[in-house]
């Protein structure tokens, strides 16, 4: 938002100043200084309009823009935001699509980075699996039509792991968020690249610090979970 969408008589935006004295003062010239030799006086003149050819705008019609303006630099960010989420005002059966809803705001605002796990038959039948950083794909994928409902939400080789069990294809990749560990006591676990916290995906273990697991009934894969990490902005 500009705060030039709200002038002042002036030309410039309410935002330039800090108060109406400011304002006020703004307008005071050396040759008003001279000639009422009192600045209160000179303002009195501006605010009442007896001065030049900008109208008078009183203290509380300079209040009221000031107020306005606040509060609409308070609300577009949040309307900006809606704008962005592409799943908003959708209803979904599928409990994958509905978690990948859910999950939208927070993980394009960075207040928590999910890591989605998915198993399923690719089209040559086969069975994949992969982790998946919700965050990094939504920053370089068009989710339009996922939530559309135009094209599934599928494993990558790019993602955080990638694993075809017929052919034994195995891949890891660190994301922006994530750096992929394989410990041989637990398996691959993933560090946090903002606070450093692992994060477990052991299903028989817990999460890990900051992080929640949470199961997905879905119709759509054969299986489905989700660990939500929460970060500290």
């Amino acid at each position: 938002m500009d705060g030039y969408t709200f002038r002042t008589p002036t030309g410039k935006g309410i935002h330039e100043y800090v108060d109406y004295e400011q304002y006020l003062s703004s307008l005071v010239t050396t040759a008003d200084k001279f000639y009422t030799e009192d600045v209160a006086i000179a303002q009195k003149l501006i605010e009442l309009g007896f001065k030049g050819p900008i109208d008078g705008f009183t203290e509380e019609e300079f209040n009221q823009m000031k107020q306005m303006y606040e509060k609409k630099k308070r609300v577009m960010p949040a309307l900006l935001q809606t704008k962005l989420l592409l799943s908003g005002g959708r209803t979904y059966e599928d409990g994958l699509l509905r978690a990948l809803q859910m999950r939208e705001e927070g993980n394009r605002s960075g207040k928590n980075w999910s890591i989605f796990f998915l198993r399923m038959y690719n089209s040559k039948g086969q069975e994949v699996s992969a982790y998946i950083d919700y965050a990094h794909r939504l920053s370089t994928e068009d989710f339009g039509p996922i939530f559309d409902l135009d094209k599934p939400f599928l494993p990558h080789k790019s993602d955080l792991s990638f694993l075809n069990w017929e052919t034994s294809d195995a891949v890891w990749n660190d994301s922006p968020n994530y750096q992929v560990l394989c410990l041989s006591l637990h398996g691959i676990v993933f560090r946090n690249k903002r606070d450093n916290k692992i994060v477990n995906p052991d299903p028989f273990g817990a999460p890990g610090d900051n992080s929640s697991r949470t199961n997905i009934s879905t119709t759509m894969y054969l299986s489905a979970f989700v660990i939500d990490h929460y970060n500290r902005l």
